[in-house]
């Protein structure tokens, strides 16, 4: 009998682990048809255009100012206008036809077309739009009624979990792809505020501004971005839906964002840094500095602080703190616990707005302060630099600027990114600041002729005549 027993007691262990496991592992999706089906009319296709100004130039040389064939040929240089056109996705999540995409779909658009269930078009208008987070709120200008969807909470994904994509990728438009996620909280250097969620789901060109659905057809990301520009290599990134209705909700109610500020920078905790301060483990966010008449400031937050929770949330890692910070509602009092002289202490801080702040507008002002916009010019450069001179194998004494960027009308739009301006009126370039006085210079002359001379991007020294306005 004792052994009888026992056999039925493994028995039902076995049972009981086996049904836990199968009770407790979601089945492969057969088919994602039924759920496609519900979930097209909701998606559409995005179709902006914009007017971009250029100039013809045939010859690939310039004449030098006060040539006789200068007038002879200016037509050639004579700025002309032509439409350009850029695809992308979104989805509506209210039936008077809000759709949600991404900044970079309708960013400076002059007309923006939405095409809903693949035969519909409409045009739409920009409600809100944040760089920061790379979101948009577009409203469809009909009175026909459309099919949302809804947000569902992406705290809930887990790694391993089904997803579905659906977008217009390449102008295909109501493409559907499948995949699991892969990662969580991603940062890919894109954006401020980074907590991408990774997924293997096809993502391509066109894809952008497109919903990622759980299997409850909930939209649980905003597809954003993809690793490489060849296409989709198993490695696409996503906004969590959860911190994206946070900018949605304030794009819709304000038309613009209204984030948390604490007005400290900060840096990393290293295992150092912990030790000399008493602290268990390296946590929190350190205080670097304090802005004058910052919230931070006004509460008694000082440099050497270490931030090791905020408003009951505690911070593992530094690059933690702005993005809870910036979801927080403006002017909300929160607590704020503190490392100092090896215990912790609360200050209570209300916060102030970022958008309004001194730190924001000079950050704005000065995104990166190696490049410097010529405006004149209407292009971007950097200093030429020991590498740049190794890797293009320029002569060691070459000195001069590397444009990263040049804008549609620009007078010298036909020339190329890396190419380095070396010249200005026959004068060697050394630095930014030395180019924009002889640019200066120039204006204020009679001619406003700009001659400079350039290395292209074969290393071929050319001769550039601007006339500058």
């Amino acid at each position: 009998m004792k052994i009888k027993s026992k056999k039925i007691g493994v028995f039902f262990i076995i049972f009981y682990l086996f049904f836990n496991i199968e009770a407790n592992t979601k089945e492969i999706p057969s088919s994602f048809a039924d759920l496609a089906e519900k979930l097209i009319p909701s998606v559409v296709n995005i179709s902006t255009t914009q007017t971009v100004v250029t100039n013809v130039n045939p010859f690939p040389f310039e004449f030098p100012p006060g040539s006789p064939f200068e007038d002879m040929f200016k037509e050639f240089g004579t700025p002309q206008k032509r439409k350009t056109s850029a695809l992308g996705s979104g989805f509506i999540i209210d039936a008077k036809g809000i759709v949600i995409t991404n900044n970079h779909v309708i960013s400076d658009a002059e007309d923006i077309l939405v095409r809903v269930d693949g035969d519909k078009e409409y045009k739409a208008k920009v409600i809100g739009s944040d760089p920061l987070s790379d979101l948009a709120v577009l409203k469809i200008e009909s009175q026909d009624k459309f099919i949302p969807v809804k947000f569902g909470d992406s705290d809930k994904a887990r790694i391993g979990d089904w997803v579905i994509a659906i977008g217009n990728p390449f102008g295909l438009g109501g493409t559907v792809t499948s995949g699991i996620i892969s990662a969580r909280n991603r940062s890919i250097g894109l954006s401020r505020y980074e907590d991408y969620i990774q997924t293997d789901a096809s993502i391509n060109q066109g894809n952008s501004g497109g919903p990622l659905f759980d299997m409850n057809g909930n939209v649980i990301g905003i597809n954003t971005a993809i690793l490489g520009q060849s296409g989709s290599i198993g490695i696409g990134f996503s906004i969590p839906s959860n911190s994206a209705k946070i900018i949605i909700d304030q794009l819709i109610e304000f038309g613009e964002t209204r984030r948390g500020w604490l007005g400290v920078r900060i840096q990393f905790v290293t295992k150092e840094i912990a030790d000399v301060e008493g602290l268990d483990n390296p946590r929190g966010a350190l205080v670097a500095s304090v802005a004058e008449g910052s919230p931070s400031d006004k509460a008694g937050i000082k440099s050497g602080d270490i931030i090791l929770e905020f408003d009951g949330t505690p911070i593992k890692e530094m690059n933690e703190l702005p993005k809870i910070v910036a979801q927080t509602k403006v002017g909300k009092t929160v607590d704020v616990k503190v490392w100092r002289n090896k215990k912790e202490i609360i200050k209570k801080i209300k916060l102030g707005r970022l958008e309004t702040s001194s730190d924001f507008k000079v950050a704005e002002k000065k995104k990166n302060p190696n490049l410097s916009e010529i405006e004149p010019l209407k292009i971007t450069v950097r200093v030429l630099n020991e590498k740049d001179i190794k890797d293009r194998n320029l002569p060691k004494e070459t000195t001069g600027l590397v444009i990263t960027n040049i804008q549609n009308d620009s007078p010298i739009n036909y020339l190329k990114i890396n190419n380095i301006i070396i010249e200005a009126q026959k004068k060697k370039i050394r630095s930014i600041n030395g180019f924009e006085k002889i640019v200066q210079s120039v204006l204020k002359s009679s001619e406003k002729t700009l001659l400079i001379s350039i290395y292209n991007n074969q290393n071929q020294r050319r001769y550039i005549g601007v006339k500058l306005d």
